[in-house]
């Protein structure tokens, strides 16, 4: 196949995202005998199947996925086009998308960014929160233009991407109520019911090492990707729960609670991850600054 025919890809893009035939050939205006047959030429002409079909329904296979990936960007970026082409003012409102993982805490997040989305604010931003490997995904069909994580990109990993290191912040333990005169930090936390954070989380490790370096052994009473989650429980006394120094005060005053006691050597890196090919590095250098400033001790 030496070019793709875009009318069939239309077709297969819709009755991905709707799920079924009948509810594409409703969009087209269509019969469904129509995006059937539309959609069996366009997968002979690839050379393989893009749905698996089970029991009369449709479900995309690796292939479909990834055609659907990349269907999703083209059709997105050409109803930009049509927006941009048909603005009465000619002026032109470029998308910036920012992908954040799910363990990064959502305040800091907005303490790296607010000050450049207000700096540039001819710009569309959109805001993804997803797993490490799903916004790698996206940066990989060039999806996402910069990423806010927990770590890097590992060395030899087949993506065109750039790391930095943004910094670090130690972290801190908070409880509903204070320690009592007759309790002391870390010791306190034998025994105590600890809100731990998932596996996804790039600190879940880190945490697990220090408890064991310095022989502490909470009880883990519940685990969260969602961190905001995580807190809101510790908030209603369910556990002790660790979040980084860096925003001691906001988690105080948020969710009321206490810091207990800071872990000096509990580290949580951060990072930004952008894509080699179609990145605004203007954008992305300030928020890198930003986040830099805020780190720094």
């Amino acid at each position: 196949m030496h070019h793709l025919n875009y009318h069939h890809l239309y077709y297969f893009y819709l009755v991905a995202r709707e799920g079924s035939i009948a509810k594409a050939a409703q969009l087209l205006h269509v019969t469904p005998q129509t995006v059937s047959g539309q959609l069996s030429t366009f997968e002979n002409q690839l050379g393989y199947l893009l749905f698996d079909r089970i029991n009369k329904r449709l479900y995309l296979n690796t292939k479909g996925k990834m055609c659907y990936q990349y269907a999703s960007e083209i059709f997105h970026k050409g109803n930009q086009l049509a927006e941009i082409l048909n603005n009465r003012d000619e002026v032109s409102t470029k998308e910036f998308v920012i992908g954040i993982t799910n363990g990064i805490p959502k305040v800091l997040f907005y303490d790296f960014v607010h000050e450049t989305m207000r700096r540039f604010d001819n710009v569309k931003y959109v805001i993804r929160e997803d797993s490490f490997d799903g916004l790698l995904k996206e940066l990989a069909i060039n999806a996402i233009d910069f990423i806010v994580a927990d770590r890097g990109v590992a060395p030899g990993t087949q993506i065109n991407a750039n790391s930095y290191f943004l910094g670090e912040s130690s972290l801190s333990f908070f409880a509903k109520h204070p320690l009592s005169e007759h309790q002391h930090f870390p010791e306190c936390l034998n025994a105590m019911p600890l809100l731990m954070q998932g596996s996804a989380s790039g600190i879940r490790h880190s945490l697990t090492s220090w408890l064991e370096t310095e022989q502490l052994y909470p009880k883990t009473v519940a685990e969260f990707d969602d961190t905001a989650l995580l807190k809101l429980f510790g908030s209603e006394n369910f556990g002790v729960f660790c979040a980084p120094s860096a925003i001691s005060n906001h988690v105080e005053e948020q969710y009321g609670v206490h810091c207990i006691g800071n872990a000096s050597t509990l580290k949580e890196r951060y990072y930004a991850i952008t894509g080699k090919s179609r990145a605004d590095y203007t954008i992305c250098e300030a928020i890198v600054g930003a986040a830099r400033q805020i780190l720094d001790p």
